[in-house]
This record gives C-alpha cells, structure tokens and sequence, in this order.
C-alpha cells in the first residue's frame, strides 16, 4: 500500500472513531423545577460504552432539589424510586449494589456536574430502558426514554453522511 493510500486510510479510521466518541457521549441538565432537558437519549448501536454527563443548571443547594441520573430497565423504575427512597440520601437514594441499576450518577446540587462511564454491550437493541432522577418524588417528573439503535442509528447514519 502506498504512502497516500496508507494516510488516507488512517484519517477516515480516525475520523469514524472520532464519530463514534461523540455519539456515545451523552450530556443532560436538570433544573430546579424538576425536570431533564431531554425525553430521550439515543445510542447508536456503533456504541459499546457510553459517558453520561448530568449538569444541574439550577441554583437550589438543598437535598430537596438534589438531582442524579439513574439507568434501568422500564419496568423496574417504580421499585428502584421506592427502594431509593428507603436506601435514603447518604446512598444518594440508591439501593447499594442493585443488579437493577445499569448505570448511575451521585446526587447532585445547582451547579453540580456528575458523570458516568459505563458499557452498552449488553443493552438490546429496540429494548425498554428508562432513566429518571431518584431523589424521592422526582421520578414523577424527571424520567425519559434510552433509546439503543432504532432511530439512533438512523440519526448516526444521517450526521455521518454529512460530514
């Protein structure tokens, strides 16, 4: 292979990867009104990881409007808020090591950040997940769709053809 086949070769590697890390770095606000800034997050099926970046954009600094971002299966939401609940706000109302919750991030206060890195390899594509904030009460409100592949991959498709 010669030199230029060989850089050119390399830049389109570099420049798919580089796709391919946006995409699988979500970021997500919450407020002091309760409330994510998205409905859903899409994952392309090209993702084997995902970083999640949560930023209270809120100003309250009072564990009543403490917020966190917590992955899990759909149908297991209502038990893990209860299950928070009662786990309190030193575990960052989060039953320690429960199997049910794929992913999460601490709790945090206005102006906080938090983030969490964590593998997709074993998230079905078209599966039902959801993520919600589980400060007691918030669930309610503060909850949303995590979408693998379907339309995230269409989505991906369509930005990678335009580049």
């Amino acid at each position: 292979m010669n030199k230029l086949a060989l850089a050119l070769l390399l830049s389109a590697t570099a420049a798919v990867q580089a796709a391919n890390a946006t995409e699988c770095h979500l970021t997500i606000s919450a407020t002091d009104q309760m409330q994510f800034d998205q409905r859903e997050l899409l994952v392309p099926t090209s993702c084997t990881e995902v970083e999640l970046s949560l930023v209270h954009t809120g100003k309250s600094t009072g564990i009543a409007m403490a917020h966190d971002w917590v992955l899990a299966r759909t149908n297991d939401v209502s038990a893990l808020a209860q299950a928070g609940m009662a786990a309190g706000a030193t575990h960052d109302y989060q039953p320690s090591n429960d199997p049910r919750i794929i992913a999460a991030t601490k709790l945090i206060q206005g102006g906080g950040t938090a983030s969490v890195r964590f593998s997709v390899a074993a998230l079905k594509n078209g599966g039902d997940y959801t993520f919600f904030c589980s400060s007691p009460g918030h669930a309610t409100m503060m909850k949303g769709k995590f979408i693998i592949g379907g339309k995230a991959d269409v989505l991906a498709t369509r930005n990678n053809d335009s580049r």
